[in-house]
């Protein structure tokens, strides 16, 4: 949503936003909500100058459809602006702690080797468009980086060339969740399928910004990623799902993370050892985040669950939410 922010909250908005930015949050999505509700604010409230009880409860009503976790994300900014407003004296009503409730702990869809087949095999067959000139060459190449490596969507989207070392097979994140940078390196495989990537790309766009360049050579939008995902998962006519929910994009994230711990205890490694490392290549802020994880792998592996019986059976945490 581009243009600048409008309304009767607009300097309080515009000063939360510099503030959680000023501390070296990314603070974006927050951002995006907020303007948001500068929106609805204006087309219910016209005239009201104060962040009254009314209206912050008429925006924590839920929609119809909506996720009660999806609920908790459109109502977190609108505290922390009537935090911030109370703490620069001017009065906002906060909306209670408990409301909505607790998060709903998402169950991730973890692909199975068949559907990871089917799901690359349709990409493989994207053709030329006469709008995106080398769209047929990023899709393929931009899945295959998401599951490979373990990425964001985000972070792959908003690659640039200068971020994907094609000598030593470094890809440099950069500004990710909780605004810190970290390398994360290729396999010789997809290190080899992105040179040729590459090669073919760079005769089309010779001096581009983005490393998966959209029609102008800038970044794809990231409402693109996900109609490309269900475009072509529909494609694989898959109906009956392994596990989980309905499939999206970042549950290749999830998949890689899951299996790499099953590879990791297939090859006698010691968890607690190794988790750490696993935590810092997907870029979580918190161990807690890549605990997450744990909880999963014996659904999908019987065979982590004999061979972490006694000594890592403690590892295996509850969860409560969905981590990224």
């Amino acid at each position: 949503m581009n243009g600048p922010i409008s309304g009767n909250f607009k300097l309080y908005i515009e000063g939360l936003i510099e503030e959680k930015k000023s501390i070296g949050y990314p603070y974006d999505s927050s951002a995006r909500i907020l303007k948001v509700f500068s929106i609805f604010c204006l087309d219910h409230y016209p005239d009201e100058t104060t962040l009254t009880q009314e209206i912050a409860m008429h925006w924590a009503e839920i929609r119809q459809d909506e996720h009660v976790n999806g609920l908790v994300r459109r109502i977190t900014p609108i505290r922390q602006l009537a935090k911030y407003m109370n703490r620069i004296g001017i009065e906002a009503y906060l909306i209670p702690a408990g409301i909505p409730g607790k998060l709903v702990r998402y169950i991730p869809h973890i692909f199975t080797e068949p559907e990871l087949r089917s799901f690359f095999a349709e990409i493989d067959r994207c053709v030329l468009s006469p709008y995106s000139p080398a769209r047929h060459l990023v899709i393929p190449v931009f899945f295959r980086l998401l599951y490979c490596c373990g990425l964001r969507s985000s972070e792959a989207r908003l690659l640039n060339v200068e971020d994907v070392d094609l000598g030593n097979g470094q890809v440099t994140i950069r500004h990710s969740k909780g605004n810190k940078d970290r390398n994360v390196m290729m396999s010789d495989e997809v290190l080899n399928l992105c040179r040729i990537y590459e090669a073919k790309v760079s005769r089309l766009f010779p001096n581009r910004l983005s490393f998966f360049p959209n029609q102008s050579g800038q970044h794809y939008h990231d409402s693109m990623i996900d109609y490309w995902f269900h475009l072509f998962w529909n494609n694989t006519g898959l109906t009956h799902l392994s596990s989980g929910n309905p499939p999206r994009v970042h549950d290749f994230r999830h998949t890689f993370a899951v299996k790499r711990l099953n590879l990791w205890v297939q090859d006698g490694k010691d968890l607690n050892a190794y988790l750490p490392y696993l935590s810092m290549y997907l870029g979580h802020v918190h161990l807690t985040a890549t605990d997450y994880y744990l909880h999963f792998v014996p659904e999908f592996f019987p065979m982590f669950k004999e061979k972490t019986m006694g000594k890592c059976a403690p590892l295996i945490p509850e969860v409560s939410d969905e981590t990224g």
